[in-house]
């Protein structure tokens, strides 16, 4: 089911990968600064420029609707871009400090930056709407649960915010250091990844939580299916995942999905389908069909050679984007089952 497609080189490590939402162009982002757009389709390179963040590159995000794209750095600047020109249309300064963390609202209108220990919004035309208080420790991810909720994990809580009326609607409390975050499509369920080689879970609407130990390693890399019925984590080279219906996952034994040689550096659901993307250290990349269980079917792989930084599934699922520690840029095409 994965089918060549095409492959490209850029400068440095690269970091981070993304979509526009028309499928038309790939951007990715290297570590020193270097952003590339790609044709979608063929691989020809559109555009590109060098040392875009004095220092280097930290995030990049794609806008949901708009052909924009959002790149942060060590300068602390984030440039918001034209990615059919490849031309910055804004640059915000929001504050002192590595710009670490970028997340655009589901619709498109606001643009979460951490930096430090701060949040900061900023509406798409570049004017500031929001900043956090000071937060415990550095922010360590930050994620839209809804068109106008903000969720910011940090050392000991997850806090949810109203950017626009100032105001904290959930704070759910851990004493331990929280190193990632997701959340389920309907902003219910809150999973991070900990410092202590755990998976923390809180369900919104009871306010309950619990807890996955056993993981040889910090479950740095989490993902959420589209239905949020499927919770795929990392810490190993086995990729766990635990089933969320009904009473799940507490009491039940989770799906493991093992192939993988070296631990898991990304993991991404495609955006219809149960079909599951990971990718490790060692280079290898694999492509699962996620049964009932939280078990499931390998579909395809390739092997590419360098640590996988992100793995991203074209917003169609036509294709799977997959960038490594060496620069190597790799577009598979996908067949899904008839």
């Amino acid at each position: 089911m994965l089918h060549d497609g095409w492959s490209a080189q850029v400068n440095d490590y690269a970091l981070a990968c993304g979509w526009t939402p028309d499928c038309q162009i790939l951007i990715t982002g290297d570590v020193a600064g270097g952003l590339y757009a790609f044709e979608g389709s063929s691989g020809s390179l559109i555009w590109q420029h060098q040392e875009v963040h004095q220092g280097g590159l930290l995030a990049l995000a794609v806008h949901p609707i708009r052909s924009l794209l959002a790149t942060a750095g060590q300068d602390g600047v984030v440039h918001i871009w034209d990615c059919l020109q490849g031309k910055i249309v804004e640059s915000l300064s929001p504050g002192k400090g590595w710009a670490e963390h970028l997340c655009w609202s589901n619709d498109g209108s606001l643009l979460a930056i951490a930096i430090s220990r701060r949040v900061y919004v900023f509406t798409i035309e570049g004017k500031e709407e929001w900043r956090s208080t000071e937060q415990p420790s550095t922010v360590s991810s930050i994620r839209w649960s809804s068109t106008n909720e903000l969720a910011l994990s940090c050392y000991g809580r997850v806090l949810f915010v109203e950017p626009i009326n100032n105001k904290i609607t959930q704070q759910l409390e851990w004493p331990g250091s929280l190193v990632s975050m997701v959340l389920s499509p309907n902003g219910d369920i809150v999973a991070c990844g900990s410092q202590d080689n755990s998976v923390h879970f809180w369900r919104r609407s009871t306010g309950k939580d619990a807890e996955m130990t056993g993981y040889p390693g910090k479950p740095s890399q989490l993902a959420f299916d589209q239905t949020g019925r499927f919770l795929a984590t990392g810490g190993s080279e086995t990729i766990t995942v635990w089933n969320f219906q009904g009473d799940g996952p507490e009491g039940s034994l989770p799906g493991r999905l093992s192939i993988h040689p070296e631990p898991i550096s990304s993991l991404s659901f495609a955006n219809s389908g149960p079909l599951l993307a990971s990718g490790a250290r060692d280079g290898s990349i694999f492509v699962w069909y996620v049964d009932n269980n939280g078990d499931g079917d390998l579909v395809g792989g390739a092997f590419v050679g360098d640590l996988i930084s992100t793995v991203s599934w074209r917003p169609d699922d036509a294709a799977l984007a997959v960038v490594n520690s060496n620069g190597g840029v790799e577009v598979f095409n996908f067949k899904t089952r008839n």
